[in-house]
């Protein structure tokens, strides 16, 4: 079977990421999976001229329901949609958006949540659709490339310390976007900064919006103890995230948060805004740490580093949770399934 896959793909996002990772299980399976940028199609009509002058395509799939689902409502061949954090966190208040995924949601054959609690909004938020919806978390598996240089990355990013290894590095990974709130911490964090020059805050990710990037570019620039590093490959990521001192999150909102996940597999901890998406994958003082204010980010992160036993726990607990929930290989064989009910 031949499927078209779409999805918001800018490059180096969790988007892009997670559909990646799909198709492959996808075409595990000995299917077709042919991924395509929701960003290509102006209207519901491209896709159906598509698909309709291309017979060999028998299903369709997409992440996110407003963004890419929206675009297989004229489409003859059944599709199945994953929702997107997005999708009940901000499309959902906005009408328009939330009659148009109703209709998506209508018409799937299945959806995918990653939580129990995005299946939950979902119901709540759109028509009833309890037996279609499928809580599957995403499966976590870090690689990271043995040719990175810690030192180099720091200098790249703008640091001068002398004694990089001495620094205590919070890496706050995330695409330059209002929705990721790079800007939350960096007031307070520059604070802490200015009285131990040893914690500095790095910010890594794709340049998303170009607007609100040269908003951050303008702000770290004149912000002590915080500084901006260049996007790089997933392999390079891991390993910048594996020599840090911690990962952090500042996103307004989240649906799952891969490089909380990611944090944990490759045994780093994780300081998160207490949003539901994160609460949902990160248990405050098991898992990971929570806060809920700039202020209380930096009195959790001088917990961390004053209490070795409970980032000890932390890191532990985190890596025993994505074993045991964020399994690759379920994640692949319920994609199989749903995706063998598309015939």
């Amino acid at each position: 079977m031949k499927l078209l896959f779409l999805a918001p793909l800018s490059p180096k996002t969790g988007n892009h990421t997670t559909a990646e990772r799909i198709r492959s299980h996808i075409e595990l399976a000995g299917h077709t999976c042919e991924l395509r940028d929701a960003g290509e199609f102006q209207s519901p009509a491209d896709v159906a001229d598509l698909l309709s002058g291309n017979p060999s395509f028998q299903a369709a799939l997409a992440i996110h329901l407003f963004k890419a689902g929206r675009l297989l409502l004229d489409v003859q061949v059944p599709f199945g949609v994953i929702f997107g954090g997005t999708d009940i966190n901000e499309d959902v208040k906005v009408e328009q958006k939330r009659v148009v995924m109703e209709q998506v949601l209508l018409r799937a054959r299945f959806a995918v949540a990653f939580t129990d609690k995005l299946k939950e909004e979902a119901e709540i938020f759109l028509v009833p659709q309890s037996s279609k919806i499928f809580v599957q978390p995403q499966g976590i598996q870090t690689e990271v490339t043995e040719t990175f240089c810690w030192t180099e990355f720091l200098r790249s990013s703008g640091v001068r310390s002398k004694n990089v290894d001495e620094l205590r590095v919070f890496l706050l990974v995330c695409g330059l976007r209002r929705v990721k709130d790079p800007l939350y911490l960096v007031e307070d964090f520059s604070e802490w900064h200015c009285e131990n020059m040893q914690n500095i805050l790095v910010i890594i990710g794709p340049k998303i919006d170009p607007v609100f990037t040269a908003e951050v570019e303008a702000v770290v620039k004149r912000t002590a103890g915080v500084f901006l590093a260049q996007e790089m490959s997933q392999q390079e990521l891991h390993a910048a995230m594996k020599r840090c001192f911690a990962v952090v999150n500042s996103s307004v909102s989240e649906g799952m948060s891969a490089a909380i996940l990611e944090a944990m597999d490759l045994r780093v901890p994780v300081v998160a805004r207490d949003i539901p998406g994160n609460a949902a994958v990160v248990q405050h003082e098991v898992t990971g740490l929570l806060y809920s204010s700039p202020q209380e980010f930096v009195h959790q992160s001088q917990r961390l580093l004053s209490d070795h036993e409970l980032r000890d726990n932390l890191v532990r607990n985190g890596k025993l949770y994505v074993e045991e929930h964020h399994s690759l290989k379920e994640e692949r064989e319920t994609y199989q399934r749903l995706v063998d009910t598309l015939h």
